[in-house]
């Protein structure tokens, strides 16, 4: 299979075009007019293609690499093969990233899942009281509540949901299959296939008969240009919002509990539980699998390590790790000990069967 069969390439930008755009230096100044077309890993990249490396530990991938152009820094230069032209870049991760939303756009938001022409399909729902601004594009199978509005350049994907009095801001997508319920959301918003957002949260109260449920009438608020991963859940508020700050990503399978607030320019990676009522900062980035308890504080700048578990708060700009999470110099420190704790045991063990 031609693994640009679903996100073809670009018909074409010169690499000096490329270099300007992406605030780089072309060193190989003849190699300004090759055409870039598409993104590729160094180990497969051939012509038309750029690719990037940011370590010298990587420097055999270099081997087989046959591109058109190579992002890195002045640190790598010297190893890379004199027949890659170099793009010369302190950053050259980011400087991949705005190559590859330049030559593959479509690839940035879920895609439309029909061919059928923008607008609203005519096997959607769109209830009579809903308003909808001119731009909004609504696929086949999706339902559009009671007195939902929608601001234009939105796209709400086959079979989706938008529940009643649903606020959905300009230029989002909303993917196939997601539900959006008692929700405010802003503008530039990314929600992928799957996602549930605005329903009730885990409330419970001990009754004579075993749980009683809290009622949860509270929000989700959902500011610009924030990313929501698949099958990620967002419990609205008991009484109060759920609030997700302006520029945070969220990856696939979180959970966030109701009351939730989560800062501005977050990184959230897959697998985390953040219980009810927690505040999470600016800034802060949560590893995979990571729990968080509630009513809890953690702080702008944060970094927290994958499969932690936190219980108490975090100040601003610490890094966090292990279970119970603490300082990650003293969890580092931990686990030496236990690692060598289990050598001199493995090592008493194998003396013990040689006597």
């Amino acid at each position: 299979m031609d693994p640009n069969e679903f996100f073809p390439p670009h018909e074409g930008v010169s690499l000096r075009e490329l270099a300007t755009r992406l605030g780089a230096e072309l060193l190989d100044a003849d190699a300004g007019d090759r055409l870039i077309r598409s993104v590729a890993p160094v180990t497969r990249a051939g012509e038309g293609q750029i690719c990037y490396i940011l370590s010298r530990k990587n420097r055999q991938e270099l081997e087989s690499c046959k591109a058109s152009a190579i992002l890195c820094d002045a640190s790598i230069r010297p190893i890379v093969p004199e027949h890659i032209p170099v793009l010369l870049t302190k950053t050259p991760h980011t400087a991949f990233a705005q190559a590859g939303a330049i030559l593959h756009p479509v690839a940035l938001r879920p895609a439309p899942v029909t061919s059928s022409p923008a607008g609203i399909s005519p096997a959607a729902f769109v209830d009579p009281t809903a308003k909808l601004e001119p731009g909004v594009e609504v696929e086949p199978m999706a339902v559009i509540g009671a007195r939902a509005e929608i601001g234009s350049g939105t796209r709400i994907g086959a079979g989706a949901v938008i529940g009643a009095d649903v606020r959905i801001g300009r230029d989002c997508t909303i993917a196939a299959g997601a539900s959006i319920l008692a929700s405010l959301i802003g503008n530039g918003v990314i929600v992928h296939n799957g996602a549930r957002i605005g329903q009730d949260g885990f409330g419970y109260a001990p009754g004579p008969k075993g749980m009683l449920k809290i009622v949860q009438v509270g929000r989700v608020i959902i500011q610009d240009n924030v990313e929501i991963g698949a099958n990620t859940t967002i419990d609205r508020g008991t009484m109060d919002d759920t609030v997700i700050g302006e520029g945070t990503k969220i990856d696939n399978q979180v959970q966030v509990g109701h009351n939730v607030r989560i800062g501005r320019h977050c990184g959230i990676v897959a697998g985390v539980g953040i219980a009810g009522s927690a505040k999470i900062g600016n800034g802060v980035m949560i590893g995979g699998a990571t729990g968080i308890n509630g009513h809890i504080s953690i702080g702008d700048g944060v970094q927290i390590a994958a499969m932690s578990g936190v219980v108490a708060d975090i100040p601003a700009g610490a890094r966090y790790g292990g279970i119970p999470a603490r300082p990650l110099q003293d969890f580092l420190r931990d686990m030496a000990e236990i690692m060598a704790r289990s050598d001199e045991r493995a090592k008493r063990k194998g003396e013990k069967k040689n006597d």
